[in-house]
């Protein structure tokens, strides 16, 4: 294999009908003094006050890479913590064994496992589907264990405003952002956005002030003003002509069908490491929808697999692991036609595919600290994939019912904006 300092080669053939090709996915030579000349370079970024600046305006992903582990996780363990939805609990995986080493329980209907804004506690978001009983859990990643849960009104999701002072808890059913002190999870104020239905996942603009959410059941994405802590508009975004076929093998020929769906159903969302455009996973047209956040306007879409859900970008920001689940169901078949797709940023371009051999559910996860490895969870199939980055090779770790938004800790990064890991 070629050295680690090969940064986004291509190691293999050409995607041609179905065969693959893999990118080297992280960068081992990014040196301070490296870092420092590529910040002088670029134009300062005016952020909200209180958020760390921006080092380096063409790469926002800069301070993610393996050499930024901040002093406050070095002492953490190195795990893989993955809620299992259907079991109630979370598994613990030693990713050096490859074993489960651990297992609790947890509240009802575990979602997320979400890092904090200040990297000392992963919270796991208990969201208690259909109940009023929903709770956050803390891990100490210290030791791996968890704590007293704090009762929460429906915590699907969670998020960090970028200066740190308030966690924003995603209240799905509710139609509702809670935003609470960010430690004893105390309410602080609401903001309502009801034309959201099933809003759940979010990203934020390179300053800090908007977020985008994605509106699950509406088809659409909402704009949140961070600054007057209102909605500043919503966005119905558009299908494309054709999609996957349901239970067809996506790499088979006529795997295409015309698209009659009249609405989306995005998932997961991740801004380009310039900050000028939103990528924005839609399981129901099988790519990503290429958003103009500014403008809240869309400008492009990207076809990536069958049920796109997840992404996660490279630890150089290079390119983002997109994570297709293998059907368009919110409740998959075992064994579905799941993959991941690689999309090089500087070209928007699918440049590699990896399938999961036998088949699988890619669902959500993260980049582990050296880049090295991708970890997703098998969302129907109570396992946990882990892909190599340099050639997509995958291993599988047998783990509870149904698992999740896992996270891998720890991660490079001077602070968290929440979800499953989006460290900046």
């Amino acid at each position: 294999m070629p050295s680690k300092k090969t940064v986004g080669v291509c190691l293999g053939l050409a995607i041609v009908a179905g065969a693959f090709f893999a990118v080297r996915a992280f960068d081992a030579t990014h040196s301070p003094q490296k870092h420092a000349v590529l910040a002088a370079s670029t134009s300062a970024v005016a952020t909200v006050p209180g958020m760390a600046p921006v080092v380096d305006a063409r790469n926002l992903y800069s301070e993610i890479g393996p050499s930024h582990l901040s002093p406050a996780v070095q002492r953490d363990l190195v795990r893989v913590y993955v809620p299992n939805l259907r079991t109630n609990d979370v598994s613990v995986i030693d990713p050096a064994s490859m074993k489960v080493v651990d297992r609790f329980k947890v509240g009802a209907s575990p979602q997320h496992v979400i890092p904090a804004w200040d990297l000392r506690t992963l919270w796991v978001a208990n969201n208690a589907e259909r109940q009023n009983s929903g709770s956050l859990t803390p891990i100490d990643p210290l030791t791996g264990k968890p704590g007293q849960a704090v009762p929460v009104d429906d915590p699907y999701n969670m998020y960090f405003t970028p200066d740190g002072k308030s966690a924003i808890v995603v209240a799905e059913a509710r139609h509702r952002l809670d935003f609470r002190d960010p430690h004893t999870m105390a309410m602080q104020y609401a903001i309502d956005v009801p034309q959201c239905g099933g809003i759940n996942h979010a990203e934020f603009s390179i300053d800090g002030r908007y977020a985008l959410f994605t509106c699950e059941f509406d088809g659409s994405l909402a704009k949140i003003d961070m600054v007057a802590h209102k909605v500043a508009g919503y966005l119905k975004l558009s299908m494309p002509a054709t999609r996957l076929r349901e239970g067809v093998d996506p790499t088979a020929p006529g795997a295409d069908e015309i698209c009659t769906s009249k609405k989306g159903m995005p998932q997961d969302v991740r801004i380009s490491p310039d900050g000028k455009r939103f990528y924005v996973a839609d399981m129901e047209a099988d790519g990503v929808h290429v958003v103009d956040g500014d403008n809240l306007k869309q400008i492009g879409f990207i076809p990536a697999g069958l049920g796109t859900h997840g992404l996660y970008p490279s630890r150089d920001g290079k390119f983002l692991y997109i994570a297709n689940r293998g059907t368009h169901r919110i409740h998959g078949k075992r064994h579905g036609p799941g993959s991941v797709a690689v999309l090089e940023f500087a070209s928007g371009k699918i440049v590699a595919r990896w399938t999961v051999p036998g088949g699988g559910s890619p669902d959500m996860g993260n980049v582990s600290a050296d880049g090295k490895w991708l970890w997703l969870s098998g969302r129907f199939d109570d396992v946990v994939y882990r892909f190599d980055t340099g050639n997509g090779a995958v291993a599988q770790v047998k783990v509870g019912g149904e698992p999740h938004g896992l996270t891998v800790w720890p991660q490079p990064g001077r602070y968290s904006l929440g979800h499953t890991g989006n460290l900046r």
